[in-house]
């Protein structure tokens, strides 16, 4: 198979970044289309990285036969919807995280995916860093033992233009949350996929540091996972000037500490982190938290090289359309708890309940 020709739909900040890890890839990918409403904001996409097609109708360029691949990067309440089109028009997808803000509109993808039989993936790049391949490789080995508490926190900052800057941004409609849904997914993914799966929550969220959001703007949630341990969630995006992301695991036989997709701490009882720490090197800086631009390539990069080789391959990738599933639904929870002041056992029977709950909060915040 040839060079995979991709088209990037929603050309506002997060597509540079997008465009960016095409370019990397250049022997194997080329952006070859973008798409925006706004026809000047997917020029200067288009200028930038070389796509020679500019649409502003989706459905248009969901047509044209030479794009193998859409990228998603339209706010996420459009994600499903656009989504199950470009499965449906035979397109390989990439989805910005969340997949959605609903668990029936993820579930929609999920089975546009099977029933297109199109690789469909969800942004979650933190999962490709050596440091998060290391503690899923030693949790899978039993090296920590039963685990006894894990924590994901993400301190982050959002100013009140970043919010203003966009009237979907702070919107249940559109946004689908906030410094849950937006920004701490993507260590709440992590601490899912490496330690396991939550079986309960009980939270609180609240809004207090913005004006004109009606989703929250902290959150912090005390979590029973599956098998056994206890954690919690914490995210904010009040953290001036923005803080670390922090992944802590603490088990019987060992710990590990994570920060920026960093590994900052591994100790074992047996003295055997040596081994480990030997062959682990620190990548280049990870992600701080004081904005969207901020966030770094480098992930993307190796998320759409492990795209690229399942479509060539007929495998899966690392994070298909159901993995996208998990850190939405314990985010719904977390949202249904602190909308009812009662603990929530997952897995979600449905979403009905927390959308419900959500409408009364609607235009007025935690």
């Amino acid at each position: 198979m040839s060079k995979l020709k991709f088209g990037i739909v929603g050309c506002g900040v997060i597509s540079k970044t997008h465009a960016t890890a095409i370019s990397a890839l250049s022997s194997d990918a080329e952006l070859v289309a973008v798409c925006d409403t706004i026809e000047e904001r997917a020029r200067k996409i288009a200028d930038e990285f070389g796509a020679k097609k500019i649409y502003t109708d989706y459905e248009k360029m969901l047509q044209d036969t030479d794009i193998d691949v859409i990228t998603i990067c339209t706010p996420s309440g459009m994600h499903a919807d656009m989504a199950v089109l470009a499965a449906d028009a035979k397109k390989h997808v990439i989805v910005e995280k969340p997949m959605d803000i609903t668990l029936s509109k993820a579930d929609k993808i999920i089975e546009a995916q099977n029933r297109n039989n199109v690789v469909i993936s969800i942004i979650s790049q933190h999962r490709y860093s050596d440091c998060m391949q290391l503690l899923k490789r030693l949790m899978n080995e039993g090296k920590f033992g039963r685990i006894v508490l894990a924590a994901s926190y993400t301190k982050w900052y959002r100013s009140q233009e970043y919010y203003d800057s966009g009237s979907w941004r702070g919107t249940w409609s559109l946004d689908g949350g906030g410094a849950l849904m937006n920004q701490s997914i993507h260590y709440i993914d992590m601490l899912q996929w490496i330690v396991g799966k939550v079986s309960e929550v009980f939270a609180y969220c609240t809004t207090r540091a913005h004006e004109r959001i009606e989703v929250e703007d902290g959150a912090v949630a005390v979590v029973k996972f599956e098998n056994g341990a206890i954690g919690q969630i914490l995210g904010t995006t009040s953290a001036y000037p923005g803080f670390e992301t922090r992944l802590e695991i603490f088990g019987e036989k060992g710990s590990a500490i994570a920060i920026n997709t960093q590994l900052e701490s591994l100790f074992f009882k047996d003295g055997s982190e040596k081994e480990y720490l030997e062959s682990y090197k620190k990548e280049d800086g990870g992600p701080v938290g004081a904005s969207s631009a901020a966030i770094k390539e480098g992930g993307h990069v190796r998320q759409y090289r492990d795209v690229i080789n399942a479509i060539k391959t007929g495998t899966k990738p690392l994070i298909p359309a159901e993995e996208g599933r998990h850190p939405v639904e314990i985010i719904l929870a977390i949202y249904l708890s602190s909308l009812t002041g009662k603990p929530v056992k997952l897995p979600l029977e449905s979403d009905e309940e927390v959308l419900k709950e959500i409408e009364k909060i609607k235009g007025k915040g935690f």
